[in-house]
């Protein structure tokens, strides 16, 4: 089975939106063994849409398409799709009546143009949106299925694992099954390095790896009629990277994150953990704090963005920011070391940088920055430089802050075994 995504929307093209929804679909039609070859941006115009997906019908069989679906003149997507597919609009009484649930939960009143979301193309396989008022379909010709998804991510997601997975696996003539070793610290050539061998002569299951910030997955996919079959493929593949990349996977769960792994390991082992940031003002703290139940081991957060917040807040020496500077390893040293001091936790994080764009010097560029971990009175400090943007300098920082928790927090307890 072959797809192609057209994503709709003025906004996309102006660049006032960034198009994550192109990615999130790519990602999960590679996980259900579906081949895209093809993706398309197009404003809200009806003829050069229909142009597109004229185009798209003869290349592929599935067309995902998103945006469009909204209440509004140029919100388009839906009767483009259904002229193109000699389909007639018809009031879907279900569709209507979620839309009056919608705004009567929020004590809001429809508008008449909201009732525009609620026609649908006749003979269509109706999608819930479980998120919005736009709800989602399936169009089908003789030749192609039309899949149309909501715009905003939020919509769009939800509503593909929930109503376009169960709808594409039904075509499938076998079970796809995916599992994604994630890794961190290693560069994706370094990866790929490592799997030559596996990646030269894979047939079923197959290797593919994803770069991500500060990590890079690796998905096995396997093809078998049952899922029992496909499992017992990808079981030795799995097997065989834990050996090769031993503590560098931190999950073989794709609904693992790298913060959610470093708040498992802070359960397993029992400690709690705070932070102290600078440059990243925060980030840190509000990623691990989207860990669910990380009030049992999160307890305090310093965002010491000035000089004198950190000697007030932290204790840092004023000789030590005269003489080596705010972003230094001495700095980002003593920050962890009065980060336990004043919170009477067993772990800290600390990150001190430069993210720019301005404040950088021949020495201390911007990107450079140092982070810091201190677990039970050890104290690591790790040198990293960045690239990009302000927004990619302090993300990249707090993977790299939570990387290093992580693999202080692991020698902290291989130690502890071998007393």
């Amino acid at each position: 089975m072959t797809a192609e995504i057209i994503c709709v929307g003025t906004e996309l093209l102006l660049g006032n939106i960034i198009n994550t929804n192109a990615a999130y679909l790519s990602e999960k039609l590679a996980a259900l063994g579906i081949s895209c070859y093809y993706q398309t941006v197009v404003g809200d115009n009806k003829e050069r849409l229909l142009e597109v997906l004229q185009i798209a019908a003869k290349r592929a069989e599935v067309i995902l398409l998103s945006g469009g679906l909204g209440p509004t003149q140029d919100d388009l997507t839906k009767e483009t799709v259904a002229e193109f597919c000699g389909k007639k609009l018809y009031m879907d009484e279900p569709s209507k009546k979620a839309i009056a649930d919608y705004f009567a939960s929020r004590n809001m009143k429809p508008t008449d143009n909201n009732w525009k979301q609620a026609m649908l193309p006749e003979g269509c396989i109706v999608f819930e949106n479980h998120n919005g008022t736009a709800p989602g379909m399936a169009v089908e010709t003789k030749k192609n299925k039309f899949i149309l998804l909501p715009g905003p991510p939020g919509e769009l997601e939800l509503m593909f694992e929930e109503s376009a997975v169960p709808y594409l696996k039904a075509f499938s003539p076998c079970v796809i099954l995916s599992q994604t070793v994630k890794t961190c610290g290693l560069s994706e050539s370094k990866v790929e390095e490592q799997l030559r061998d596996l990646i030269d002569k894979q047939t079923n299951p197959t290797i593919a790896t994803y770069a991500k910030t500060g990590e890079v997955h690796v998905r096995v996919t396997a093809k078998a009629d049952t899922e029992k079959e496909a499992s017992k493929l990808i079981k030795p593949v799995v097997k065989e990277l834990k050996s090769r990349f031993g503590n560098d996977i931190y999950s073989t769960d794709d609904g693992v994150t790298l913060e959610k792994a470093l708040a498992d390991l802070l359960t397993s082992a029992g400690l709690t953990i705070s932070c102290a940031e600078s440059c990243t003002g925060g980030l840190v703290s509000a990623t691990l704090i989207n860990v669910p139940g990380i009030s049992e081991l999160y307890k305090a957060g310093f965002v010491t963005y000035s000089n004198k917040a950190k000697r007030k807040l932290l204790g840092v020496k004023k000789s030590t920011l005269q003489k080596y500077g705010a972003v230094s390893e001495q700095t980002a040293s003593e920050m962890v070391k009065g980060l336990l001091l004043e919170t009477k936790t067993d772990v800290g994080l600390a990150v001190t940088g430069i993210a720019g764009p301005d404040g950088g010097t021949k020495e201390k560029p911007v990107g450079l920055v140092y982070v810091s971990c201190n677990v039970k009175g050890k104290i690591t400090v790790k040198e990293c430089h960045f690239k990009g943007t302000r927004d990619k300098i302090r993300r990249s920082s707090v993977v790299a802050a939570l990387m290093l928790g992580r693999s202080c927090i692991l020698e902290y307890l291989s130690k502890e075994m071998l007393k």
